[in-house]
């Protein structure tokens, strides 16, 4: 294990001055959370899992085991503050190629690939709303749009993601409510009943599971920017926490008025659960205004993707010379290049249309990242307990141990179902080793990594 400086550094001089409040922390973790997942995936759960006690607790225990991530992350970036991530994490807990590994993901797939199937997902949408509009060009003038307003400066980017996102969780809200208030009600009871067990410890809702974590994926998105949120021992942990609750009742709330109103066997094995509940609750027709939420939804995570990506590549910047290019901002404090390249990169997938399996080989990387990270809380109480830990994770060592062994679960479902994806994705992970052998240090005495 590497013997890595654990005192607390403060912000690289390069970060200027921080300016992300709680309340935008907090709609960067809600955005990058609530994408299309949320309004697809009940289809194919309710094919073996048909009660409603079972569907809400599905997503409630996705919603508890993001949560015990959360906290964890909290208690890591309070400790050990700086921005990146797991590429942080990792590199200082225990050795900086690792970090390199997990950073060197993000700065190439890792958000451009999410960013793709968020854009093309976009483009579908639209054509369902306008038909006729073709579906690529929509995709890349969203990620080419955001990308125009991100790198206009800070203050914009706070006010476009603050308003993007907190609209729409303020229309998902509408749309539950019309759910509840003008759906017709279906035979479907939220109670549970004596088949719930089965369905509960049965493969099916394990596998279910899986893509319900998914679709939490992003509760961390604030520590990939902590140089750039004010006063982030004190905000940080709450808008980790603030968010992942946010998202965890409104997915909740939204899978329950979609089995409110809507029959099962409409939904069953369809894909567009969303629009299929549209209809049943506004009438034929109303599937295009859902479709319209969802695309206002893509934007806004395309916006969070877009924006913590970057972040990731500069901060390697500032610590390897080879990647030295990535560190420099603008004078508007963005880190241009980085996030340019991030554009390159989406914009390709987008084009070539390969982000879906470009997606399922970096799921096992991210995954293994979080993972280890989350792990890293237990790591450093035993081989740093007298470190300065503002925050400190409830129910130690519970909430860390929850988030690893459900991760370590959906980890083996990968290899065992997408074994060359997951082999491929370590693979991408290994070419990082080469950049990085081949990188010499850039002595940064603020960064808190070896030099």
């Amino acid at each position: 294990m590497a013997s890595a400086d654990r005192s607390d550094p403060a912000p690289s001089s390069e970060a200027g001055p921080a300016s992300v409040t709680f309340t935008t922390a907090t709609a960067l973790a809600v955005a990058d959370m609530i994408g299309i997942g949320v309004f697809t995936s009940l289809g194919f759960q309710v094919i073996d899992l048909p009660s409603g006690f079972t569907v809400i607790t599905l997503w409630t225990l996705g919603g508890l085991v993001a949560l015990c991530g959360a906290l964890s992350y909290a208690e890591l970036a309070t400790a050990l503050p700086r921005s990146g991530g797991e590429y942080n994490f990792l590199s200082r807990i225990y050795h900086p190629a690792l970090g390199f590994l997990a950073g060197w993901v993000s700065a190439t797939v890792g958000f451009a690939a999410p960013v793709a199937l968020a854009a093309m997902a976009l483009g579908e949408y639209f054509g369902g709303i306008v038909p006729g509009v073709p579906k690529i060009p929509i995709a890349l003038a969203a990620v080419w749009g955001v990308t125009l307003v991100l790198l206009s400066g800070a203050k914009p980017s706070v006010l476009f993601t603050n308003v993007a996102t907190y609209l729409k969780a303020a229309l998902i809200l509408v749309l539950i409510v019309c759910g509840f208030a003008m759906g017709t009600p279906q035979p479907v009871s939220f109670a549970p009943s004596s088949a719930d067990l089965s369905y509960i410890i049965s493969a099916p809702f394990a596998i279910s599971l899986m893509y319900v974590m998914y679709s939490y994926s992003g509760w961390n998105a604030a520590t990939y920017i902590a140089d750039e949120i004010k006063d982030p021992e004190r905000t940080l942990p709450p808008a980790l926490v603030a968010g992942v609750i946010i998202v965890m009742v409104l997915y909740v709330a939204l899978n329950a008025v979609f089995l409110y109103t809507t029959p099962i066997s409409k939904l069953a094995g369809q894909i567009n659960v969303g629009l299929i509940a549209g209809d049943h609750i506004f009438g034929p027709g109303g599937g295009r205004v859902v479709g319209g939420l969802i695309c206002f939804g893509l934007i806004s995570a395309i916006t969070a993707m877009m924006w913590i990506g970057p972040r990731v590549t500069m901060v390697m910047g500032e610590d390897l010379s080879a990647l030295s290019y990535f560190a420099k901002r603008s004078a508007s404090g963005v880190p241009a290049r980085a996030l340019v390249l991030q554009l390159a990169v989406a914009s390709v997938l987008v084009l070539t249309q390969t982000f879906e399996t470009v997606l399922k080989f970096v799921q096992f990387s991210l995954l293994s990242c979080s993972m280890l990270a989350v792990v890293g809380v237990i790591v450093l109480r035993i081989t740093q307990p007298n470190l300065p830990r503002p925050f400190r994770v409830w129910a130690y060592p519970l909430t860390p141990i929850i988030f690893a062994v459900v991760t370590l679960f959906i980890l083996v479902y990968l290899v065992r179902g997408q074994p060359m994806e997951s082999l491929a994705g370590l693979a991408l992970m290994l070419t990082g080793l080469i950049v990085f052998a081949l990188s010499s240090r850039r002595p940064r005495p603020n960064t808190g990594l070896n030099t």
